[in-house]
């Protein structure tokens, strides 16, 4: 089972960060062969990817412009349907 998270709390604290639209730096790991099914999830945006020294885990980097903190935590959620993916 997923670990919930206060999303209430989390929104708060992205509209802390400044005014929106703004930058925002997404991070995920994900088993290797699931970096595609995160770059779905940015199809504009490019996906940077730095595989784990074994090779068993991929970590993506990307930036994108978001107009709100739900659109943030909308992505977070689509990306927690991953099998595998931790959130950073």
């Amino acid at each position: 089972m997923k670990s919930t998270f206060d999303i209430l709390a989390f929104k708060e604290k992205l509209e802390s960060f400044g005014t929106f639209p703004m930058p925002y730096l997404f991070k995920f790991i994900v088993p290797f062969g699931k970096e595609s099914e995160i770059a779905a999830l940015f199809p504009e945006e490019e996906v940077f990817l730095k595989p784990s020294s074994g090779g068993k885990y991929i970590s993506t980097t990307i930036h994108k412009q978001v107009d709100s903190a739900d659109q943030v935590i909308a992505l977070y959620e689509q990306a927690a349907q991953i099998e595998g993916v931790i959130s950073l």
